[in-house]
């Protein structure tokens, strides 16, 4: 077994300079994706001219493929090569992106860069969750996913409602891009010269980790195969399994407010600046929020909050169908947001309660795996239900698809996290963050 290196700590605030380092890698990270939030939608309809909301959403489909899979593989390579060459790889893949958007002479192109697109976010986010979570330690799992996800989206937010302001002053493009080509130079620059490796952290963890008092962990234990694990995150063990097709109806859900939504509101006359509003106050609040539900799972439990969490969506999702105004599409969008931040950093914080430190980083790959592929499914079932039947009934179908999706939280997943459990665990040294 290999050894940690000697002088390292587990906790929050014992590694704070690069754990806060890893948070504003991770806003410009999910900067790059906020770029598309507004513009895309209205760029298929006004410069290409496309017909068919399946069509439309094709960059979505390709997007929330190519990450799912790049979500698996890049936890596998961050155990085999270490997680900084991941992040920095997934910076380089980025370059294209922007330029790729602002030059497009066909859809084509466009749904290319979204392919380039999922590989960055696959590597970068995936790497960045993988790396707060061995900085962080077992007992503030909940307030590192929540301050990791809370950056990632707020830049989503802000960067949405940046490039709906840019697009409608300068117009769809070059503007709104030129912001997002900052971001991957200042990312990648930050990637390869600044932060460092947390593999180690990782190992110390393992050498100080037991199972479950109550004999519920005693198969996941340290030597399990990729197989393996996909089987226990994706179907067998309760918890992994239940978080796992949440985070997939979460991100369907997802799929559908970034594709569709933009183009509902349109059709209902409201401005390009408006629709940007709309596409900002659902990640600003989902972001922000994430800021109280992380650390909250971490005194409260893990369980009832996603429960609750994806009903709230379910709710918010109903009001977007029903609405036809922008004020109540502005209090849908404040309550999928709401929805949102209860269950996001919780999901990831169960994977990391339940996985062993020695195939974490490849658990968090397989749950991203599926919770990503939640955009893939997303973009082809609303895509196809909203021509078939229009975009109101997409929304409904998916709103009773999430509520579902909290019923099973509810009925198969049991309580992960150690205090709300009570659970028996070997001490682990940290640093008082």
């Amino acid at each position: 077994m290999i050894r940690p290196a000697a002088g390292l700590r587990l906790g929050i605030r014992a590694n704070l300079a690069q754990f806060s380092l890893l948070v504003a890698v991770n806003a410009l990270v999910g900067g790059v994706l906020g770029q598309e939030r507004t513009v895309l939608p209205l760029l298929a309809e006004h410069s290409f001219r496309l017909t068919g909301y399946t069509f439309v959403l094709t960059y979505v489909l390709a997007f929330g493929a190519t990450k799912a899979a790049t979500n698996y593989f890049a936890g596998a390579w961050s155990d085999r090569f270490g997680r900084k060459p991941v992040l920095l790889a997934g910076w380089l893949v980025a370059i294209p992106i922007p330029l790729m958007l602002i030059w497009a002479p066909s859809w084509g192109w466009v749904v290319a860069a979204n392919v380039l697109l999922g590989v960055n976010q696959g590597m970068t986010w995936s790497t960045t969750v993988i790396m707060k979570i061995d900085l962080a330690g077992p007992s503030r799992r909940g307030l590192a996913m929540g301050l990791n996800e809370a950056a990632g989206y707020l830049a989503v937010a802000v960067t949405a409602a940046a490039t709906g302001y840019l697009a409608a002053r300068y117009g769809l493009r070059p503007a709104p891009f030129l912001l997002g080509a900052a971001y991957v130079a200042l990312g990648l620059g930050l990637a390869g010269l600044v932060v460092r490796e947390t593999r180690e952290h990782a190992r110390l963890e393992a050498t100080r980790h037991t199972a479950r008092g109550d004999g519920q962990h005693d198969h996941l234990h340290a030597e399990l195969t990729n197989r393996q694990v996909f089987g226990h995150t994706s179907l067998h063990e309760p918890a992994l399994s239940a978080a796992s097709q949440a985070g997939m109806v979460n991100n369907l859900n997802d799929g559908l407010a970034w594709g569709l939504f933009p183009i509902l509101f349109a059709t209902a006359g409201l401005s390009v600046s408006r629709i940007g509003i709309l596409a900002a106050v659902y990640p600003a609040v989902w972001g922000l929020g994430q800021l109280i539900t992380g650390p909250l799972s971490d005194r409260w439990g893990r369980k009832h909050l996603i429960t609750a969490g994806m009903l709230v969506q379910a709710a918010a999702l109903a009001l977007v169908a029903l609405a036809d105004t922008f004020s109540m599409w502005i209090v849908a969008a404040v309550l999928l947001g709401a929805g949102t931040a209860l269950v996001y950093p919780t999901l990831l914080a169960v994977i990391g309660d339940v996985a062993h430190p020695a195939w974490r980083a490849r658990a968090v790959g397989v749950y991203r795996l599926w919770r990503d592929g939640g955009f893939a499914v997303g973009a082809l079932l609303s895509g196809l239900v909203a021509d078939l039947w229009g975009l109101r009934a997409a929304v409904w179908v998916v709103a009773a698809l999430t509520a579902a999706a909290g019923i099973v939280v509810a009925v198969r997943m049991y309580e992960t996290h150690p205090k709300a459990h009570r659970l028996s665990t070997v001490p682990v040294v940290e640093g008082s963050g």
